[in-house]
């Protein structure tokens, strides 16, 4: 695997984005140790907002603020299904397990894996939770088949070792990203593999100080569009999204850190003030693509008039 993913090739779009990343992540670590209070209030609104969009992907039909209110007030949801209070409780502990282990030196175990699947089909299916299938397994709308039940258990620590002694010179977003493919293709699980991996996945970023990188419903036909790329070896939509993911949960720490939350909003907004020549949807575009400071929140994306006015003098520049 090592071998075959170091022919990977990063293209100078995803490099930039990196960049920023790693700007923003040097931005954020001025920051520690983080103040409590903040601290507390961040992951607390990120937990409800991963567990949302996570079960959200698969089919849950919980609203994130129905979400919030089985979390946080213990309340069933009238009308929905109790299978999905289930998944929305199981989630929100499996977070706090991968909070409870993740470390700088955390080494990735399979029973760490194990433990996190077991939570997340607690209550849902016990026969199956926490257990490598043993059995062949399809997926509607993917371009592949799983391998062999009988390849999966080698396949998987594989993927476990890869990723405990992938070269340091890979960046942790795409390393991440990478990680995310794989263990989707392998498919380890019967069912629980989605929500497993955007877990672990994270468990690798947070392990090296990232915010968890939350994908988002409303990217969903993305996200399966760029898995589906990846088994075709084209990974740079996969890059894209996740790299985008990482950027938002950065920018909505650090909007919560520093001075500059005041300067934020919504592009529809931006694109109004004089000094503002694009429009709304090229700006967007901008945002999307990572070459302008932006986040999104639901489907509305986030910038700052300064941002667009450094892209448009930088592009005068190149002139």
């Amino acid at each position: 695997m090592e071998k075959k993913w170091n022919d990977i090739e990063v293209s100078q779009d995803i490099k930039e984005v990196l960049k920023k990343i790693d700007d923003k992540k040097k931005r954020l670590d001025s920051y520690r140790p983080f103040p409590s209070y903040v601290l507390h209030s961040i992951k607390e609104s990120l937990t409800v907002e991963w567990t949302y969009n996570s079960n959200s992907i698969e089919g849950n039909t919980l609203t994130l603020q129905e979400t919030r209110m089985v979390l946080e007030d213990g309340l069933t949801v009238s009308g929905k299904p109790l299978r999905e209070h289930f998944e929305t409780v199981n989630h929100h502990d499996a977070i706090g397990y991968v909070e409870s282990i993740v470390t700088p030196d955390y080494v990735l175990r399979e029973r760490d894996i194990l433990n996190v699947h077991e939570l997340v089909l607690d209550k849902i299916d016990k026969e199956f939770a926490g257990r490598i299938r043993n059995a062949g397994v399809r997926i509607s709308g993917a371009n592949f088949v799983p391998p062999n039940a009988r390849k999966v258990p080698d396949l998987f620590e594989e993927l476990i070792s890869w990723a405990n002694h992938a070269r340091k010179e890979l960046h942790p977003v795409i390393k991440a990203a990478l990680f995310h493919h794989r263990f989707v293709w392998i498919h380890p699980f019967f069912d629980g593999n989605g929500r497993t991996v955007r877990l672990i996945y994270n468990l690798l970023l947070m392990k090296d100080g990232f915010p968890p990188a939350i994908i988002l419903k409303v990217d969903r036909k993305r996200y399966y569009t760029a898995l589906n790329d990846a088994n075709k070896g084209k990974f740079e939509k996969l890059f894209y999204l996740v790299s985008q993911a990482a950027l938002r949960s950065l920018d909505i720490y650090l909007s919560n850190l520093d001075d500059t939350a005041g300067d934020y909003a919504p592009i529809s907004n931006i694109v109004k003030e004089p000094s503002i020549k694009y429009g709304q949807e090229y700006v967007s575009l901008l945002a999307r693509q990572g070459k302008i400071d932006a986040y999104k929140e639901g489907r509305v994306w986030y910038t700052t008039e300064k941002a667009v006015k450094e892209y448009i003098a930088g592009r005068k520049r190149k002139r």
